[in-house]
């Protein structure tokens, strides 16, 4: 090929295609924590429209992925296909790797934007961006055509056919990546990035890092191997476990979290590893209205030695919405004593002084003189 030519890839570059998809699709984070980010962009790459996902929280790999594949004139096939998750990714990866990819011997124009697309090879145009690469010019000198980008490693030029090449192992690595993943391998170092995660509220990336793990451990923890466990190992899974009920609770996914906090629970050693756990599920409980559930979860949590400062706000709204108000009174002249801001305990406080009235003044009464009453 001796053409002297080269091509600018600005008018084909398809940067932020996903993101931009992500915002006008509602389900978007749904169902990439099912499936994966990248296995969902594979799928609009390959043309296989997910219609419906039969998620099975305790075994990622029985999840069911219900899609249709788009024909040549963009058209569906009638009957949906079913997979199972595992299945699934590797179908669309196989899809991705396996075209056989002819360069076409027309060269593209300067502004033909489709016959620089279909030179280079569309899928790879859209894979590009996902791993990071910024297409940039299109060389056709003598020799094969080769093709100038912008990657993590910064500015290079390699033969057209060896991007294509190195793309095709970034979607294999994917695919090994989420298999092992798949395969219950469970790093307790992600922790530290689930506590990052949680610091910032970004419950989504919480849940894209640990969601796969309370299934395992709900059946590990029942063998004679999770009984074994050190304490180290125990307090990390189970602090793991209550972020991310919580990070389920914010999500709106209720009944997920209390699976996981229970899950949390049985793992947590006894100490300041049980007490955040009940500390959390009566929290969300609280929540949730469900208050007589949250009392004794809170109270455990006190047991267990969970922060008063952080406890007795909570509890104290519990026992009020019980109609346990000289209790939650108690728990409110407590948590005032600790110095807490009056705004933390206003509403409980008006809440248990309009049910008890007077009472309350001759309550503090008798425990400020240690239990005496007087006989006058």
């Amino acid at each position: 090929m001796t053409m002297g030519k080269r091509v600018s890839l600005a008018g084909i570059r398809t940067d932020g295609w996903l993101e931009r998809i992500a915002e006008g699709t509602p389900s978007y984070r749904q169902i990439c924590d099912v499936i994966g980010e990248s296995f969902f962009a594979f799928s609009i790459i390959v043309g296989a429209r997910i219609t419906s996902l039969d998620v099975d929280r305790r075994n990622a790999d029985h999840t069911i992925i219900e899609f249709a594949l788009g024909g040549t004139e963009g058209a569906v096939d009638a009957e949906p296909q079913r997979l199972t998750l595992p299945d699934f990714r590797r179908r669309l990866v196989i899809a991705l790797i396996s075209q056989h990819d002819e360069t076409p011997k027309v060269v593209p124009g300067e502004s033909d934007v489709d016959a620089t697309q279909d030179f280079i090879g569309v899928r790879f145009v859209l894979l590009a961006p996902l791993f990071g690469y910024r297409l940039d010019e299109l060389v056709l000198d003598e020799g094969p055509a080769k093709i100038r980008f912008t990657g993590p490693s910064g500015l290079e030029t390699v033969p057209l056919d060896a991007f294509r090449t190195r793309l095709r192992g970034h979607v294999r690595e994917e695919l090994e990546h989420a298999s092992n993943n798949q395969q219950g391998a469970i790093d307790l170092a992600r922790v530290d990035d689930v506590e990052a995660a949680a610091s910032r509220g970004d419950w989504s990336t919480v849940v894209a890092t640990v969601g796969s793990w309370a299934g395992p451990l709900s059946v590990f923890i029942r063998t004679p191997e999770g009984q074994m466990l050190p304490v180290e190992a125990r307090t990390l899974l189970a602090r793991a476990l209550a972020i991310l009920g919580t990070a389920y609770v914010r999500l709106g996914q209720r009944d997920l979290a209390d699976e996981v906090f229970r899950v949390g629970i049985q793992y947590a050693p006894e100490g300041s590893s049980s007490a955040d756990c009940f500390l959390r599920f009566g929290s969300a409980l609280v929540d949730d209205g469900r208050h007589g559930e949250a009392i004794a979860l809170l109270r455990r949590a006190q047991g267990y030695g969970a922060p008063a400062a952080a406890v007795l706000p909570t509890l104290a709204k519990a026992f009020a919405e019980r109609g346990r108000h000289v209790a939650a009174l108690a728990c409110l002249d407590r948590a005032a004593a600790l110095g807490l801001p009056s705004s933390e305990l206003q509403a409980t406080q008006a809440v248990v002084e309009k049910a008890i009235g007077p009472v309350a003044g001759a309550w503090r009464i008798f425990v400020r003189s240690g239990g005496k009453t007087n006989p006058g």
